[in-house]
């Protein structure tokens, strides 16, 4: 099971590393930004786009906030303004960093009961979800590094370990 260190340390780790994307992203034209590429969402922008509705969406679950969630299919383009995204990705994460400060560990031996992408209602442990929102962001991310290199941006490091020891 995980713990509130855990999320508050992944918490941190995924606003750092947002920063570090879009700063990698800010070298390219948007005409880069939102070439499709071949990826499962597109393009880099798609790609961040899609992890923005991920983190919205669960972040709006576990605080139990109402939301009306968008289809998966159309989540690589809810954010097609560079600008925009900008400000919502940061907003987000620090609502993240938030959340995950207020959390105690008891929290993490609950379960939620939610509609699912697809309208399926699914209970799941709190603990799985929350690690699953962590992992997820990390995934997309590394497709999202991919590209950047493949337009010969230089990123920087990406490493959790080393994040850690910086901090």
């Amino acid at each position: 099971m995980i713990s509130a260190d855990f999320a508050h340390s992944f918490a941190q780790y995924n606003k750092w590393q947002n920063s570090v994307v879009i700063e990698a992203a800010d070298q390219l034209s948007e005409h880069q930004r939102q070439k499709n590429m071949g990826a499962f969402f597109g393009s880099i922008q798609g790609t961040l786009s899609h992890i923005l509705w991920g983190d919205d969406a669960w972040l709006n679950r576990l605080t139990q906030t109402p939301f009306t969630p968008t289809p998966i299919d159309e989540s690589g383009s809810l954010w097609t303004d560079w600008v925009a995204y900008k400000l919502a990705r940061k907003s987000l994460d620090e609502r993240i960093v938030k959340w995950v400060i207020s959390l105690e560990g008891s929290f993490f031996k609950n379960e939620l009961t939610y509609v699912n992408s697809k309208g399926v209602q699914v209970t799941k442990p709190i603990d799985l979800i929350v690690a699953h929102i962590f992992n997820h962001q990390t995934h997309h991310r590394g497709q999202v590094h991919c590209l950047l290199t493949q337009f010969g941006v230089k990123t920087k490091d990406t490493d959790f370990l080393i994040f850690r020891e910086n901090c």
